[in-house]
């Protein structure tokens, strides 16, 4: 038999995809478990009414054969003129490509960046398919550490050491899995060090709308960056359309040129409908977005009243994201035994954060999407659970 090609045999590098624990839950729940699943970004609500019918409208309007691969002309204005009002950066619908979500470009904005054999850099703890979508593009994945008592954010010498070389820089803010929102001075920290190597930073702001405490700044906003630039945006997180598939890239007017080449001999573009009912939905107003987001602001509250009352968890400090990012190190387990026992014994579903890089290791991201009653019940579990532990480990010490 035919051989497959390096490039996709590894794509996880010789391990999982990072998902193993969540695999393991869905197949217990398909089994009849009552599994409380905190380990996915996946509301709880689902895509709301209006948009659905803008959807249908479409479809039976007959907007069902090719879209302009690059996406609808209604669609870029409408995207342009949203990231121009909240960033004050120009932007035309020249600078805008639709894409099949936000995966989808993060793919394609490191299939236009970097050569084959390339590195292309990320900041560790990261989103569990960084490592694998810049393998999948050809290039080498390179991490760059953070640490806890740093909020997770990278320092200068952190990104002096990793950027050594590299074609790009990914960075997430607000971050998954920590829930993390850059400051304006670590933002400033990583623009001057992307400048300082004459790399790309590609800005993934898929949870840009949903920010609790500071405030977001896309990097393409400060002095020298728009040139340099891609930012990833989706309307997955803030108007829960996670399976309609439908995301962008804001970049350069030649460097959405060249992704519109790629998007002709990929994915050919993104349903008109679909496009169509993403467009009435960024029309429909603050509201709607707000509306998205409330539940996770509210559990957010929710889950810090039960974690001040006790001190054996520590939270790495959220300013937005649907997560929380327990520090469980207390229990003398590691995040990937402690979620296999919780499952296991409590039936609650959290992702390991070794899931998320070695800057991730001791500590679980727990997802706050699930109703209120069952989050605060679950959490509290989590919280219970973590102390015994402890205990057991302080026993177990000499």
């Amino acid at each position: 038999m035919a051989n497959l090609s390096k490039r996709i045999t590894t794509i996880n590098s010789g391990g999982d995809d990072g998902w193993g624990l969540f695999y393991r839950a869905r197949a217990m729940k398909a089994a009849g478990l009552p599994i409380v699943e905190l380990s996915i970004g996946e509301h709880d609500i689902r895509t709301d009414q209006s948009i659905l019918d803008a959807m249908a409208a479409s479809a039976k309007a007959g907007h069902t054969g090719y879209a302009a691969v690059a996406g609808t002309k209604a669609l870029r204005q409408t995207i342009a003129k949203r990231v121009q009002t909240r960033t004050g950066v120009p932007t035309t619908p020249d600078n805008v490509i639709v894409t099949p979500g936000g995966q989808s470009a993060l793919f394609s904005a490191h299939v236009a960046v970097a050569n084959p054999g390339q590195p292309c850099a990320f900041i560790d703890p990261f989103y569990a398919t960084y490592p694998g979508t810049v393998r999948a593009a050809g290039g080498v994945a390179r991490a760059i550490p953070t640490s806890a008592q740093d909020g997770f954010a990278p320092t200068q010498a952190a990104l002096a050491k990793g950027l050594e070389g590299c074609a790009s820089l990914l960075v997430n803010t607000p971050n998954n899995p920590t829930g993390a929102v850059y400051s304006a001075q670590t933002l400033a920290t990583i623009c001057e060090a992307v400048r300082a190597h004459d790399c790309w930073l590609i800005s993934d702001e898929v949870y840009d709308t949903q920010i609790w405490d500071g405030t977001h700044l896309s990097p393409r906003a400060l002095e020298g960056m728009a040139e340099r630039t891609l930012v990833i945006g989706s309307m997955s997180k803030s108007h829960a359309m996670t399976g309609s598939r439908i995301g962008w890239i804001i970049g350069p007017q030649d460097v959405i040129a060249h992704l519109t080449d790629l998007a002709t001999n990929t994915t050919y573009g993104v349903p008109g409908y679909i496009q169509d009912a993403a467009d009435f939905a960024l029309n429909a107003g603050d509201a709607l977005e707000v509306s998205v987001g409330a539940p996770f602001q509210r559990r957010r509250i929710l889950a810090r009243q039960a974690l001040a009352a006790q001190n054996v968890v520590r939270v790495t400090p959220s300013g937005g994201a649907m997560y929380l990012f327990f520090d469980i190190r207390a229990t003398g387990l590691s995040g990937a035994e402690f979620t296999e026992r919780l499952l296991d014994q409590h039936h609650i579903s959290v992702m390991p954060g070794e899931s998320f890089g070695a800057s991730a290791a001791g500590h679980i991201r727990v997802a706050m999407t699930v109703g209120d009653a069952a989050f605060i019940t679950a959490v509290q579990t989590i919280l219970d659970f973590a102390a015994l532990l402890a205990k057991g480990a302080q026993v177990e010490k000499p």
